[in-house]
């Protein structure tokens, strides 16, 4: 095994750190939670020589070392901690020319805790451009460090960042200002009292304590030092900050220069448009217009591929595996159907992850968050917590996780619990089928009437959100409102790696996690489905064939099929069901799918696709798709299962229900309490079980 040096990857928000990370990774690296924290933890491998590798560590973005927010403080509590297996051999700070001073004041806090540290200046193709000009020489003499001019969208400097990381030793560790300086006296007390440690680290340690009450340090244990209160350490802190500015002013003296007269006023001209009170809402509705019917246009013929294809592989199972075995019908009717009923979504699921990455990496999102703070602000919430509410279109548990940059505990608390009613991605495929099966084909200004109910979907799951946060305002009595303060960062081209490496790496973590989740249910779905209790279930082929003794064969395998199967185990749980869904129009096949999707949503597509086909016997050239077995289930008199009534009573339940113990999981988690999840729990599924009942009373 060759040798692997660790790097952290440290940086501002929006300097362009995720694009350094994945030209450096590809598509070797991989997404976790950091041990008994709930926060993203993004690392990859990267080669350098022969034999040497990089394990790179992209850590969450942060100001300075003083952290306000929780996922802040995993930086700090890395870097304080030499015991971590993930403590860096070398720091790599990600900085942004166009904004080097603001991005300095992190370097120089991590290069004064004697960490070898590179500066990478990112984006220096847009320099000529910015009138920005720098002395490399210089800048590096007077940081003590080694610097590499970074482009991820030329591709240039990667090839010297790579050798800084591999010549690591030999970087200076000499500190950019003397800690002690800020108060002699405070310095040389502390030093005293833990002679064998580094003062600034020993500052960091005191002054975390402070932002985050008493935290747990398995190094260094300062709890006991307490020579000076809250106040007093804030205001040592904000002069620290000033004489870290002042040391950053005079070196970017000397090796910086600035050309205002060549920096464009595009942005401001942009930013006048896209966050105006009335056209920024306009251009943000027809955004998201074309991106759904992109989705729908776009994905069809994949997605008609796929959903063939499954029926066929379901076909071929059944013909050259042993006629009639059990592990032919359950590979057939359990694992085939059941994953079929994921993988038809792969294509949507993917342009949907694609037009989100292109509207971070451009630099709209941010714009998209400024703009709604108008509206959060009326509902109780700040704009703060616009974050999580979008990032929540892709899936509510990081859109949870995302609510600790959020201050106020209160404000937290609603954010948490409205975030699962904004349409996360895997309502998709609930959404996607039900549909296509009801919604008609057709236009309406040129927007199909299928994406335009799609995207009223996710305005309607928003709108509730945003509705819930104003009674829980009212009902919580919440305290004083945080500010909100949001960087809006240059407008940039979406780098098309990043947003493939972006739509890669998440349709393929959806399709595992889900896949891992569908495949076990599909299997016990099927066992469930393939057995019963009693005379009925057992004599089912007699008892079917006295009574239909004239009809063809398949009709009659087909009855005996849909008998067996209403009297199996799963079928007695959804006839048990029945009655408390009946009002919504749903039936018991219906409600086991609402049962079983509360493990994921995702998963209800599949219980049905599994249950159709063991309630169906029909062989031969041609096995339904799961689009058609769904369109063509009736009732016992004839009736479709599948109406508009019905339809749209599916699609309002599972816009407001709480299916996915996932979320509960993490709510229980972030909140450190059972009480708001089950909160949760029954107040969204109450709220939804009235508008789905609504619903379908009205349409009916």
């Amino acid at each position: 095994m060759g040798k692997q040096i660790k790097v952290a990857l440290i940086g501002n928000p929006n300097t362009g750190k995720t694009s350094v990370f994945n030209a450096l990774t590809g598509l070797n690296q991989k997404v976790g939670n950091y041990p008994g924290i709930t926060v993203d933890k993004k690392e990859g491998i990267c080669k350098l020589s022969r034999g040497v590798k990089a394990h790179i560590l992209d850590l969450p973005g942060t100001y300075s070392l003083n952290a306000s927010s929780i996922d802040e403080n995993v930086v700090i509590e890395l870097l304080l901690n030499q015991k971590d297996k993930d403590f860096p051999d070398v720091a790599v700070v990600v900085a942004d020319v166009e904004n080097l001073k603001r991005n300095l004041l992190l370097f120089t806090q991590i290069k004064d805790l004697k960490i070898p540290t590179i500066l990478a200046v990112n984006m220096s193709d847009v320099m000529v451009r910015k009138g920005i000009a720098l002395d490399i020489a210089e800048l590096e003499t007077q940081l003590n460090t080694k610097i590499a001019l970074v482009s991820t969208r030329k591709g240039t400097g990667l090839r010297e960042l790579k050798n800084l990381i591999e010549g690591y030793k030999t970087l200076p560790k000499k500190q950019c200002i003397d800690a002690r300086s800020i108060d002699v006296d405070y310095f040389e007390r502390l030093e005293k009292a833990f002679p064998n440690q580094e003062v600034y680290k020993l500052w960091l340690v005191v002054t975390q304590d402070v932002n985050f009450g008493k935290l747990a340090r398995k190094e260094l244990d300062v709890s006991k030092f307490q020579t000076k209160s809250i106040s007093e350490l804030k205001r040592l802190q904000q002069k620290e900050a000033i004489k870290r500015y002042q040391f950053i002013n005079g070196v970017l003296k000397k090796s910086q220069v600035i050309d205002r007269s060549k920096a464009k006023d595009l942005r401001i001209k942009l930013d006048r448009i896209l966050t105006h009170k009335v056209w920024g809402y306009v251009i943000f509705l027809a955004i998201l217009m074309t991106i759904f019917q992109a989705i729908y246009d776009w994905a069809s013929f994949p997605m008609d591929l796929i959903d063939t294809s499954f029926a066929s592989l379901a076909e071929w199972v059944k013909n050259s595996f042993p006629n009639g075995g059990m592990l032919t019908e359950l590979l057939a009717e359990g694992v085939v159907s059941g994953i079929g009923g994921v993988v038809i979504f792969i294509p949507q699921i993917a342009f949907l992850f694609m037009f989100i990455s292109i509207l971070e990496e451009s630099g709209y999102m941010s714009r998209v968050v400024f703009l709604m703070d108008r509206i959060m602000r009326g509902f109780g919430i700040s704009g703060k917590s616009v974050v999580p509410l979008i990032s929540g279109t892709a899936c509510a548990i990081p859109a949870v996780m995302a609510t600790r940059n959020i201050e106020n505990w209160k404000e937290r608390l609603i954010t948490i619990l409205v975030v699962p009613f904004t349409t996360c991605a895997a309502r998709l495929p609930v959404y996607l089928i039900i549909i296509a099966l009801i919604i008609p084909e057709g236009t309406f200004l040129g927007f199909s009437y299928q994406a335009l109910t799609l995207m009223s979907l996710y305005l309607i799951g928003f709108g509730m959100a945003i509705f819930s946060a104003y009674i829980l305002d009212r009902v919580l009595k919440k305290e004083r409102k945080s500010f909100f303060v949001v960087e809006m960062p240059n407008y940039k081209l979406p780098l098309l790696k990043n947003v493939l490496i972006t739509v890669i790496e998440k349709t393929k973590t959806f399709v595992l996690e889900a896949g891992k989740i569908i495949l076990a249910i599909s299997i016990i779905l099927w066992v469930m489905a393939s057995f019963g209790p009693g005379e009925k279930f057992n004599n089912a082929e007699s008892i079917i064939t006295q009574n239909n003794i004239d009809i063809p064969k398949g009709e009659l395998d087909d009855k005996i099929a849909a008998y067996r199967l209403e009297h199996s185990y799963i079928g007695i749980v959804g006839k048990t069901i029945e009655p408390v869904i009946r009002p919504l129009g749903y039936d018991w096949k219906i409600g086991i799918g609402l049962v079983a999707s509360f493990a994921a949503r995702e998963v209800f597509v599949g219980t049905l696709a599994t249950i159709y086909s063991v309630g169906s016997a029909s062989e031969g050239e041609n096995i339904d798709t799961i689009k058609s077995k769904m369109a063509n289930e009736r009732y016992s008199d004839g009736r479709k299962v599948f109406t508009l009534a019905s339809g749209i009573s599916l699609l309002l339940f599972y816009a407001f229900a709480m299916q996915c113990m996932s979320t509960l999981a993490i709510v229980k988690r972030e909140t450190k309490s059972w009480k708001w999840p089950m909160v949760q729990l029954v107040g969204m599924s109450i709220i939804a079980y009235i508008f789905a009942l609504i619903a379908f009373q009205i349409l009916n």
